[in-house]
């Protein structure tokens, strides 16, 4: 195995993926960064993608085609944490998903994915009577809000719903428009920033006289560092060309 090659090798996600795959004596084919960072023999996304057995890419959303193009052309798996991506960059995903294995996630975390089924069977079992809001919070350098984990938990509430898909519930506009009422059966986002904060999510459920609270607290990066690895692997399994999730890889 030539290893994993590392999208982003100098940022906070590619220290810890690096840690973490040396802790567990995974080879790494090498990184690359966008300030010109090297990490290995290989100085462009292309190169790292023809040396590499599966990438890890924990970038930015404007990094992401690039990064797509070369995995593509090289017929190298990619696992895709990338947050704060539009509509257009999921139609890129699912346009290199018909040629590559890759896993698409917000958050690599067990605890996180188990979080999503609770949250998906609660949402299903209590009615539209019970409000849900996602409140998350996250250090003061992340810039995507709400979080792409926070989307994640809103998308299992959407499903248990019965929504079209895992968006159509959710509302973003009441800081933006003012005082108004509650729409019944919408999901309500908060976010905070502030701090060193890993990255905190709760799910609250309320209704008259009684409330409920699934909640998820990161204490360090090496979580999600754990998981990507743990999906890097996975992909390197002879997986087919798809587009994967991280119930996929823990078998959710």
């Amino acid at each position: 195995m030539s290893g994993i090659g590392i999208l982003g090798v100098s940022g906070r996600m590619g220290r810890a993926i690096a840690n973490i795959a040396a802790a567990q004596d995974v080879a790494i084919a090498g990184g690359i960064d966008r300030n010109g960072e090297v990490h290995g023999d290989h100085t462009t996304a292309a190169g790292l993608a023809d040396a590499a057995d599966v990438l890890i890419d924990f970038t930015s959303p404007e990094a992401l085609a690039g990064h797509l193009d070369a995995a593509v052309a090289a017929g190298t798996p990619i696992v895709i944490g990338t947050t704060g991506l539009s509509p257009e960059h999921h139609a890129l995903i699912d346009a290199a998903a018909q040629k590559i294995a890759l896993v698409q996630t917000y958050n690599t975390s067990l605890g996180v994915n188990m979080l999503r089924g609770l949250v998906e069977e609660a949402a299903r079992r209590l009615g539209p009577d019970w409000d849900i809001d996602i409140v998350e919070m996250h250090h003061r350098h992340k810039l995507d809000t709400p979080s792409g984990t926070a989307l994640l938990l809103g998308a299992s509430a959407n499903i248990g719903r019965g929504a079209a898909d895992g968006r159509a519930l959710n509302r973003f506009d009441r800081m933006q428009e003012g005082p108004h009422e509650r729409e019944e059966g919408g999901i309500y986002y908060a976010s905070l920033r502030g701090g060193s904060v890993a990255g905190d999510h709760q799910v609250i459920f309320a209704t008259d006289g009684e409330r409920i609270e699934l909640g998820h607290r990161a204490e360090s990066r090496a979580i999600f560092a754990k998981g990507a690895v743990k999906a890097a692997l996975w992909l390197t399994q002879g997986r087919a060309p798809g587009r994967y999730t991280m119930a996929d890889v823990l078998g959710l």
